[in-house]
């Protein structure tokens, strides 16, 4: 067996290759609407060849841009596309192939990759922890009202929820380029957040509102009339109205917009998915136990490729030392790193010095976005805290300033 670069010559092979895993065929996109894998790079893709020279399996990345605490933005592998036939299962092709891959993206000078995992015994062998998390509210239309902000609200500081924009209800294929302009600006603010490249709208490369399945869009603009927020939404079974994704930038136009879909006519349930963790929407109901909460889950895994480089590329919000004991069993390697944080400045540099945490490169991928609290780990037996106070010094230092998010599917 051997793993060799894919070229633009080789995509129908890849595509061909990559389905068969999953025992399923490249189905043909509906008329106007693109195929999920349209976006592939192809100069990016691995394939594992048998010594017949029959390709066995395949993997992939994108290259995204990844917004980390403190909105800063930092190029990200999405790795993707990951696959072996399952006449070549349990035989460490995979491993050679994800090995390889890590390689090649050290190669090019990228230190964070992402991927979201179909199976999550699979990936935290390679690295990978789970980063982001994400849920889904159902509620039902008959309870569906939002209660009056008891917040005062002044002059200086409106009521959270208060809104003065204007909601405009439009179709999917009327407001493309929208879209992705809204997008862009909400993910540059959002910590977990990936890039949409402009050739994934412009092929409907994805889930929708990416691809150009038929969708109706109600848009927020601004007091100015500035487009700033939108929920995706269509009828998917019978009374249910499926709201696919709602982008906001502010509370505000978050809860104009959850209004809206809410108070839609003939549906008995309105369901939103890829809400994010702590969000206000259930406290926002007349009814607390109106919002269902389920599909509680993971969805961004993060791998770090080059330890200090990324952790001295996010933002931190508490001054402190900490000296991390990184262990990383996929590759072999070991080290022992000292994160110093002093107004806001990180610097990370290896050391001798006694470790207050010691982790696995998977966990370290868990705290990176600040949606998993140090803590939570210690308590699970999975880091190990060597002195008292470390657990809570590490939960201050990778908090981030809202929780992580990711919406998009890749």
């Amino acid at each position: 067996m051997e793993i060799r670069p894919t070229t633009d010559q080789d995509f129908d092979l890849f595509v061909d290759t990559l389905h068969a895993p999953f025992a399923r065929f490249p189905a043909t996109p509906a008329e106007g609407v693109g195929a999920w894998w349209s976006a592939l790079e192809m100069d990016r893709g691995l394939f594992a060849v048998a010594a017949d020279g029959r390709p066995i399996g395949t993997t992939g990345s994108y290259s995204f841009e990844l917004t980390l605490p403190g909105e800063i933005l930092v190029p990200a592998a999405g790795v993707t596309a990951v696959g072996v036939l399952p006449s070549h299962r349990r035989q460490g092709v995979l491993s050679a192939m994800m090995r390889h891959q890590v390689a090649e993206l050290r190669a090019r000078g990228e230190f964070v990759s992402v991927l979201l995992a179909s199976e999550a015994l699979i990936y935290r062998r390679f690295g990978y922890g789970p980063a982001t998390y994400t849920q889904r509210i159902t509620v039902p239309r008959h309870q569906a009202t939002l209660a009056v902000p008891r917040a005062r609200a002044t002059a200086d500081a409106p009521a959270t929820g208060s809104d003065t924009g204007s909601v405009e209800l439009l179709r999917r294929a009327e407001c493309g380029e929208i879209l992705e302009e809204v997008y862009d600006r909400y993910r540059r603010a959002q910590p977990g957040a990936l890039s949409r490249p402009h050739r994934w709208w412009a092929l409907g490369a994805g889930q929708p509102p990416v691809s150009a399945a038929a969708r109706f869009i109600a848009l927020h603009r601004d007091a100015d009339g500035v487009p700033d927020a939108y929920a995706s939404y269509s009828l998917h079974e019978p009374d249910t109205l499926t709201v696919d994704e709602t982008i906001a930038t502010d509370d505000a136009a978050w809860t104009a917009l959850a209004r809206f879909v809410l108070g839609h006519d003939m549906v008995k349930h309105i369901v939103f998915k890829h809400v994010p963790p702590e969000h206000p929407l259930r406290w926002q109901l007349e009814d607390f136990r109106a919002g269902a909460v389920s599909n509680d889950t993971d969805w961004l895994w993060v791998r770090l490729l080059d330890i200090p480089r990324a952790l001295t590329a996010r933002g931190y919000f508490t001054d402190g030392e900490l000296v991390l004991d990184v262990d990383d069993p996929f590759l072999g390697e070991h080290g022992r790193y000292l994160l110093t944080v002093q107004d806001s400045k990180a610097d990370c540099v290896p050391t001798d010095r006694e470790p207050d945490l010691s982790l696995d490169i998977s966990d370290l991928g868990s705290l990176y976005l600040g949606g998993t609290a140090p803590s939570t780990l210690v308590r699970a037996g999975h880091i190990r805290a060597h002195r008292p106070g470390a657990a809570a010094l590490a939960d201050a230092l990778f908090r981030a300033e809202r929780p992580p998010h990711c919406l998009h599917w890749f």
